[in-house]
């Protein structure tokens, strides 16, 4: 299945920003990584953010992290951001999944 790609207005920024060859870089391994499988998690590649509702999924291109959401067919690129500014992007923007609580399931 091929999904398809939507960049945000801060993600096209963000990849306007980056150097030609990195954003070469990052446009390919999206293509690559996110086109068909964007849930499929690597070691080193593609990771699931725990706990996170949004952004669900980090891809790493070299130093760069691109984060996204999948929602039905669609992989919707949030930002890209370089590595030293990831966990403060993520603090900032990051939005907390909520817990499920389930009446009559107190601890």
């Amino acid at each position: 299945m091929s999904y398809t790609i939507e960049l945000s207005a801060d993600s096209k920024h963000d990849i306007q920003a980056l150097r030609a060859f990195e954003r070469r870089k990052v446009l390919e391994a999206i293509e690559l990584y996110l086109r068909h499988e964007p849930a499929r998690e690597s070691q080193s590649r593609i990771k699931r953010l725990r706990e996170l509702s949004h952004p669900q999924y980090r891809l790493r291109v070299d130093d760069i992290r691109v984060f996204y959401d999948i929602v039905d067919e669609t992989v919707e690129i949030i930002a890209v951001v370089a590595k030293p500014d990831a966990a403060a992007w993520l603090a900032r923007e990051g939005v907390a999944e909520i817990p499920d609580t389930t009446p009559g399931e107190e601890e």
